[in-house]
């Protein structure tokens, strides 16, 4: 059994509390058993500046925040640089919400998903991704409702869970005492219809199997599946 009693293939408890904060057409308190993350989107009724003057696309960005009482130890804010991985996070919820989306349907109109994690035990970014998901969804009919949008952007709904390889055996959803520990860490990101958005795996020691990665990315499909019908 692992630490919290779970089966190998079990996800932990698991809740989205939608229009969690008052002001942002889109928010989502996540909770994956300890790890809490509250998601909002915001809405720009214009295009990024980097975007060239012809190009009529809309355009979905993240952002991610570890607040500093998240974790045993206090973090600091970061308030004028970002570390490393802190950058590589919000790309990686950006470009996943972005592969759900058809930015034609949204023209000259920037989303920000803003992640800010409050309590942090394994997981975050997976959580950040299917709340960003949730959030902007509801962002997203609000639009609809009030005219700003023609049409739906969103073609599919998009989750992600961690999974892992812990003392020889695969194990969905880590917590951070398990994650901490995986021979193997591994991160997936899938739609519905069970299209790849990313697929991070890891070695943490030893190289592993063939046959076992993908012995992970079905185990972790099956999680995902379970994710979305809680949509």
């Amino acid at each position: 059994m692992r630490i919290d009693g779970r089966k190998n293939n079990q996800l932990r408890e698991i809740s989205f509390t939608h229009n969690f904060t008052k002001h942002a057409p889109g928010s989502v308190l996540v909770e994956f058993g300890d790890t809490k993350v509250i998601v909002t989107a915001s809405v720009d009724l214009k295009k990024p500046k980097w975007m060239d003057d012809e190009d009529n696309r809309g355009w979905v960005t993240a952002e991610y925040s570890l607040l500093p009482s998240a974790t045993n130890t206090r973090c600091k804010r970061e308030r004028e640089k970002v570390s490393g991985r802190t950058h590589e996070i919000q790309r990686l919820i950006g470009r996943s919400l972005r592969a759900c989306v058809d930015l034609e349907k949204m023209p000259k109109m920037t989303i920000t998903i803003d992640a800010d994690v409050i309590q942090a035990d394994g997981g975050t970014r997976t959580a950040s991704i299917c709340g960003g998901y949730l959030a902007l969804k509801d962002a997203v009919e609000k639009l609809i409702q009030s005219g700003d949008l023609a049409e739906n952007p969103i073609i599919e709904p998009i989750a992600a869970i961690s999974i892992g390889i812990v003392d020889g055996e695969i194990m969905l959803d880590l917590c951070y005492e398990e994650d901490s520990h995986a021979q193997v860490d591994s991160n997936v990101i899938l739609t519905k219809s069970g299209k790849i958005v990313d697929f991070q795996t890891t070695s943490e020691g030893e190289p592993y199997e063939y046959e076992k990665m993908l012995e992970l990315f079905d185990v972790a499909k099956e999680g995902i599946n379970k994710i979305i019908a809680m949509y």
